[in-house]
């Protein structure tokens, strides 16, 4: 259910709900929240928050992203805040770390050479951080443990662009409710559709502005959320840990845990 328009400052904002799993039972409506960041929230849209039953904000940026735009949450404290950050998934980070010799100079064609020959596929980008996240990812489930039950069970995780780092949590929590591949997929790829409204171009513009060129394959990286991107992810889960349940016992939740979480994400 698109929230655009309730947290309001934010270009990619749902509920994940309205999904059965073959069991025919349903998510439990009113837990999983995804966003873009919250740095851009209105006095509207920070007031939202909990009147969606919210009571966790989970942000899987990086301290520098934080530090950069910091989440406007409520002031009288009642939203709990959680920083998990993520490496891997900040664009502009990732190019400045590439860039030879530092940003104190324009690259040069060679040095831009380089660069676009060390940038990955988005695919390999979320296999990299699958690779080195599964604590993270083991806590986001703990939030949503944690928040079951409560007055406002609702956990709103986001990073950004609401798009890799995000996309990746809410595949692994889908996942472990048993939702459908599809779903799943379709759930993924509309994050493509709300980036066109208009944040995509800022998003490209923080690679632009370090005046590296924004190639095919940066372009993707930036704006675009392709079906086989996030069927590569959930391939590599399940050939590596055999599916995400495994996938968030590597990262520390244990059966006990495994199970609270199934409980707290389905309705029944």
């Amino acid at each position: 259910m698109n929230l655009t328009d309730r947290l309001i400052g934010t270009h990619n904002a749902r509920e994940l709900r309205d999904l059965t799993n073959a069991e025919g039972v349903r998510l439990r409506p009113g837990v999983l929240f995804r966003t873009d960041g919250l740095g851009e929230l209105t006095e509207a849209g920070v007031a939202a928050i909990p009147e969606l039953g919210i009571g966790t904000v989970v942000d899987l940026r990086t301290d520098a992203e934080q530090a950069r735009s910091a989440d406007r949450l409520p002031a009288d404290g009642s939203v709990a805040f959680v920083s998990l950050p993520v490496l891997g998934g900040a664009m502009d980070e990732m190019v400045k770390q590439m860039m030879p010799g530092g940003l104190t100079e324009a690259p040069s064609p060679e040095q831009i050479a380089a660069i676009m020959a060390g940038v990955p596929t988005l695919e390999e980008l979320y296999v990299a951080i699958l690779g080195s996240s599964a604590p993270q990812f083991a806590e986001l489930a703990r939030a949503v443990i944690a928040g079951a039950g409560t007055e406002r069970p609702g956990v709103l995780f986001h990073c950004t662009a609401g798009k890799d780092r995000t996309g990746l949590a809410a595949a692994l929590l889908l996942s472990v409710a048993g939702m459908d591949r599809a779903d799943i997929v379709a759930d993924y790829t509309l994050t493509e559709t709300n980036l066109r409204q208009g944040f995509a171009e800022n998003l490209s513009a923080l690679v632009t502005s370090l005046g590296v060129p924004l190639t095919p394959r940066l372009r993707t990286l930036t704006s675009e959320a392709p079906a086989h991107a996030i069927e590569t992810a959930l391939d590599w889960v399940a050939a590596e840990h055999g599916d995400a349940a495994g996938y968030l016992r590597s990262g520390g939740l244990d059966e006990a845990e495994l199970l609270q979480l199934r409980a707290a994400l389905l309705d029944g």
